[in-house]
């Protein structure tokens, strides 16, 4: 096997889309700053009890194994980042009041989502913590759809569910709550032939139930109509009507954007998420750019029950989606020691320009930079000139 050759869905980031994607980093937090967020930056590694708090999540699935060679215990390499976020709110951070935290780091998944994911992802999200309203989701989901416009994504979509729609449906037949996992996740894959075979596969499973079940995967599209149909179609009860309440409410928040509902979508398959549960889509790209949700009590596993609501995205996913890394304008220079030479470089650096002074011989090949002006002798000053226009006698 050749060194070279990279493990599957891994993959190397080339010079001009790292560039692309580390200004899309700075830019989005410089973004969240200005809504009041704070920056954090959990490890990349932690014990496995700890990134594993969530028991039985397909989130564990995911968590790549190690041996700490310090203390002998398993380690586990991040495959998502909010946990680790909730870990600090709850134990490191213990403040009373509403705390806002967004970061941004690399995650490692064991196995890839899908054929065309990576396992390695560079997330970055927003949360909030401590505050149960939903004010707090749409601030939000306000700071989601900021951060796609932010990238230059236009017509972006918003899809809203309320998993507590499912969730109450699945509560009436307790041989369907005992699997709710199983089943959630075939909602969410919209699979009606797996929901269908539930009575068989679950002898006992309530027929009318699973019904319900079923009408959930017809039950998305524009917001208001869906909402209005579900209310005809479903059950009326507490939760459901409730769940309906909170979903008018975004709705009402969110009119001017393009939304639509999806009352199958049970949330991120990690499996944490409590209550509102919402994804950003744009055209062209085939799966949810954004996804996010509230995920009330995650921090009573790391000593502390707080409400929380946040989102997270793929940086590279988003700078892919946003269109193509550009090459950037950059001056060339000769190599040399003469102190006016240095002093106009370290000038033209100073406001904001590239230089590349060039060693001795050296013909500049660069994928990232485009080179139209140099700097050049004239007389006894050195000077910046069009490449087109420098003379061949200048030195």
């Amino acid at each position: 096997m050749s060194n070279w050759l990279l493990p599957e869905h891994l993959a190397d980031v080339l010079p001009a889309e790292a560039r692309h994607q580390e200004e899309l980093r700075r830019s989005l937090l410089d973004l969240y700053r200005s809504y009041g967020f704070e920056l954090v930056a959990p490890p990349l590694a932690e014990y496995l009890e700890s990134l594993q708090a969530i028991s039985g999540s397909p989130l564990n699935l995911r968590t790549n194994k190690l041996i700490d060679q310090l203390s002998g215990r398993t380690m586990g390499v991040r495959a998502d980042m909010t946990p680790q976020v909730a870990r600090i709110d709850a134990h490191l951070l213990n403040r009373p009041g509403v705390t806002r935290l967004c970061y941004c780091g690399s995650v490692l998944h064991a196995r890839p989502e899908s054929l065309l994911a990576q396992r390695e992802r560079l997330q970055i999200g927003a949360e909030i913590y401590g505050y149960a309203g939903v004010e707090a989701d749409i601030e939000i989901i306000r700071l989601a759809l900021a951060s796609v416009a932010r990238a230059g994504v236009e017509n972006s979509r918003l899809d809203l569910n309320l998993p507590a729609v499912g969730y109450a449906l699945l509560k009436q037949d307790p041989i369907l709550h005992r699997h709710a996992q199983y089943v959630l996740d075939l909602l969410s894959a919209k699979d009606n032939p797996g929901l269908l075979a539930l009575t068989e596969t679950f002898p006992g499973a309530d027929a009318g139930v699973v019904q319900q079940l079923l009408s959930l995967t017809e039950l998305y599209g524009q917001a208001l109509p869906t909402l209005e149909k579900a209310r005809q179609q479903l059950p009326q009860l507490p939760e459901i009507v409730h769940a309906f309440e909170q979903l008018q409410e975004l709705i009402v928040a969110f009119s001017a954007h393009h939304l639509t509902l999806d009352l199958a979508d049970m949330g991120s398959s990690y499996g944490y998420h409590t209550g509102v549960v919402f994804c950003v889509y744009a055209h062209g790209w085939h799966n949810a750019i954004v996804r996010g949700g509230r995920y009330d009590g995650i921090g009573k596993l790391y000593g502390r029950d707080r409400p929380a609501t946040g989102f997270s995205l793929d940086l590279r996913v988003l700078a892919a989606t946003a269109g193509a890394a550009t090459q950037i304008q950059a001056i060339r220079a000769p190599w040399g020691t003469d102190p006016q030479l240095l002093a106009v470089i370290d000038e033209l650096r100073n406001q904001g320009e590239v230089v590349l002074q060039c060693l001795p011989d050296e013909v500049p090949s660069s994928d990232e930079f485009v080179i139209q002006h140099q700097i050049v002798k004239a007389g006894d000053q050195w000077v910046v000139k069009p490449v087109s226009t420098a003379s061949p006698t200048d030195s």
